[in-house]
């Protein structure tokens, strides 16, 4: 009976509050579990703060833990469910740790990348800051120029100033010597004038018998037969006889006029508009030229000095007659003497 009374004893005992509080247990270290997850999801967010998706994807985790919290709150007589369900639930929390986790890792070297950037931008600004310490160093180089050239520019203008004043007396003296010069020279003209009266008046005397020579103005004209053959430039005999007289009459002249006189008797050959006909004169120019050039040639054989003659040539295109006839084709035809001045 003892041992029946023992054994019903030993059925008696209440295993039950032992389950609980090992439930409980349990229930605090998932409850513990849960709130360092709940920590770890905290300090994940804060680091994680300018990731606007991570911490919108993290709420959502969150709440969903709150709903399974709740759901294992509700459910504790199906402890085995729920504790599978949590263990699902913390596979999957793992795995979104471990994905988050990634996200952080991404996070931070984007953030390295930031950093790397920010410290590239600081450099170029370091680099600018001192292209800009060079540039103002050059800026103040330049004002320092610019200071000492306006110095040198006030040093000019009083140089410029003086400059201008004695200028101002030079150019009161050179119009001072122009007048005298002017006056000289008129003076220089007068005489040349006189002179030029004197000369052409021995040679009216002398060709006073030549019908074919003619005064016009300030020059003596000859026909170019007094001198020269048809389109020829080699003096005739005729030509040189008379050209002996005007020699002769120079001779006095020169002996005459005072040397410092600058003066000049100008041999002019003229033609007729008629074209060259062959020959060895290509134009009516090249034979004026040619006559002109003889007769100053023979005059200096006869003793004038070169530097008293000129020699120049105008072909056809300067006539006297502008007729067409055969009577202006002769005037036109012509040498002329001009006694001038250099």
């Amino acid at each position: 009976m003892a041992l029946s009374r023992s054994r019903r004893g030993e059925r008696g005992i209440d295993y039950w509050p032992g389950f609980v509080d090992a439930l409980s247990t349990f229930l605090l270290a998932i409850i513990f579990m849960l709130s360092v997850f709940m920590l770890a999801q905290y300090f994940l967010s804060r680091d994680i703060a300018g990731k606007d998706d991570a911490m919108v994807r993290l709420q959502r985790q969150i709440a969903e833990l709150g709903e399974l919290l709740q759901l294992e709150r509700g459910q504790r007589q199906t402890l085995q469910e729920g504790l599978a369900a949590i263990t699902a639930t913390l596979g999957t929390s793992d795995a979104e740790r471990r994905r988050l986790q990634g996200l952080l890792e991404d996070a931070q070297g984007q953030a390295g990348a930031q950093v790397g950037r920010a410290t590239s931008l600081e450099q170029q600004l370091a680099q600018q800051r001192q292209t800009a310490q060079a540039a103002l160093s050059q800026i103040e180089l330049l004002n320092q120029q610019i200071t000492a050239l306006r110095r040198q520019l006030a040093s000019l203008e009083e140089a410029l100033g003086a400059s201008e004043a004695r200028d101002r007396d030079a150019q009161t003296r050179i119009t001072d010597l122009g007048r005298r010069l002017n006056l000289a020279l008129a003076q220089r003209v007068q005489e040349l004038s006189r002179y030029r009266s004197e000369f052409f008046g021995r040679l009216r005397e002398i060709l006073a018998e030549r019908s074919d020579i003619r005064v016009v103005g300030d020059r003596f004209v000859f026909g170019s037969e007094v001198f020269f053959g048809s389109s020829q430039a080699e003096l005739e005999p005729g030509g040189r006889a008379e050209l002996d007289k005007l020699a002769a009459a120079m001779i006095q002249l020169e002996k005459d006029i005072p040397s410092d006189i600058p003066w000049v008797l100008r041999v002019d050959g003229h033609t007729d508009a008629r074209p060259m006909q062959g020959g060895r004169f290509r134009s009516n120019w090249e034979l004026s030229a040619s006559r002109s050039i003889a007769v100053v040639q023979y005059l200096i054989s006869k003793g004038i000095a070169p530097q008293r003659l000129v020699a120049a040539g105008f072909g056809e295109f300067q006539p006297i007659d502008q007729g067409e006839g055969p009577e202006a084709l002769a005037r036109n035809r012509r040498i002329e003497l001009r006694l001038t001045d250099r």
